[in-house]
């Protein structure tokens, strides 16, 4: 992950509930921990494209509207039973409508949205099972010590940000879609120019 990328997810940890206090070197210190495990956990599928890896984790996809509110723009949300992926097409068509505002076509080639979307819901499902508490491990957020009992914490965003990382890795993309989440909210601040986490 770039110098970059880790930055803009330490600004996304700080403007979080909870972290306001905390020192930028360890939030830094978590948005490089959950980038690197979003790239790893994408390693697992590779050469595979984003909706056979959904193949292959069972979840069913469906495309519906619904993603523009007041005040919010949503490209996909997991959940539900069974376990299901809804994209919104309104949501990422409006999101594709920023990329090219933006000038970051290059980054963000046609489709790149909607399948980084459905990438980031799928590390969202993988979190709920057993990398959840690896997540957890790695981080090492420690709230409690006794002896040899260790009680770790719930830090809150790190599973956000594991989610684009992994969206970019298993997408292939030269940018983390965590630009675009930054460019669609009112709390980060990010230049049109600015190609977070480019790597070409």
């Amino acid at each position: 992950m770039s110098a970059d990328e880790i930055a803009l997810g330490a600004r996304l940890l700080a403007t979080l509930p909870t972290h306001e206090g905390r020192p930028e070197p360890l939030l830094r210190r978590w948005s490089a921990t959950a980038a690197d495990l979003g790239a790893e956990l994408a390693d697992r599928y590779a050469g595979r494209t984003v909706d056979e890896v959904a193949a292959a984790l069972a979840l069913d996809v469906v495309e519906e509207t619904g993603g523009i509110a007041a005040g919010t723009l949503t490209l996909a949300r997991y959940g539900g039973r069974p376990p299901t992926v809804r994209i919104h097409p309104d949501a990422v068509v409006r999101a594709e409508a920023e990329v090219t505002r933006r000038g970051w076509r290059t980054w963000f080639p046609p489709g790149a949205v909607r399948d980084a979307a459905l990438a980031h819901e799928l590390a969202h499902h993988l979190l709920h099972g057993a990398d959840g508490p690896r997540l957890k491990r790695r981080l090492d957020h420690v709230l409690l010590r006794v002896g040899p009992v260790v009680l770790r914490g719930h830090v809150l965003g790190a599973d956000e940000l594991v989610a684009h990382a992994f969206a970019r890795r298993l997408c292939g993309l030269a940018a983390s879609p965590l630009l675009i989440s930054a460019a669609l909210s009112a709390d980060l601040d990010v230049p049109a120019s600015t190609p977070v986490g480019s790597e070409t």
